[in-house]
């Protein structure tokens, strides 16, 4: 049973944080659904596991670092499903996103998972690589290595989206 310290202590972060995790999240996954499922298993896991949130230096890179492995558990047990369901209903969850952003989120779906947490957490959530390679679980030197990567594909990637298309004949 939680205590009402750390229930509290939850709702304080949750206020501060929430949206700020779900936009990073987003990078991570490409899905903003998917980020809000996982940034809420973080914040179900601190309130059962409060003594460790609660013994946490910094409670929302603790969170993020429970989101992040959240999204990777459900990515190696959901495959084949997210594959197909990304299509069915990728124009309805991002139908108000500018067209910019969901051309950098196709384009970061198409990198390997690791260079796109790389990315997302430290590009589009502003992390700095040490927290980066702490909620990834990586030596500081692995996800510059994976920055390094992920930024060459993702310009390749982004180019070619911008490339007109060629008429076949």
């Amino acid at each position: 049973m939680p205590r009402t310290g750390a229930v509290d202590r939850v709702q304080e972060v949750y206020a501060t944080s929430y949206r700020r995790l779900v936009g990073q999240l987003t990078g991570v996954t490409g899905d903003p659904v998917e980020a809000e499922d996982a940034v809420m298993e973080a914040f179900a896991r601190a309130v059962n596991s409060s003594r460790s949130f609660l013994a946490a230096d910094n409670p929302e890179a603790w969170l993020r670092t429970v989101a992040v492995n959240v999204t990777r558990t459900r990515w190696r047990r959901s495959r084949f499903f997210r594959d197909v369901s990304h299509r069915l209903v990728a124009e309805e969850a991002y139908a108000d996103l500018p067209e910019d952003r969901l051309v950098l989120l196709a384009a970061l779906r198409r990198l390997p998972v690791a260079q796109r947490e790389a990315i997302a957490l430290h590009h589009l959530a502003d992390l700095p690589v040490h927290e980066v390679a702490e909620a990834v679980g990586a030596p500081v030197g692995t996800v510059k290595a994976r920055l390094a990567r992920g930024r060459a594909a993702l310009a390749v990637l982004l180019s070619e989206d911008q490339q007109p298309e060629r008429s076949h004949r």
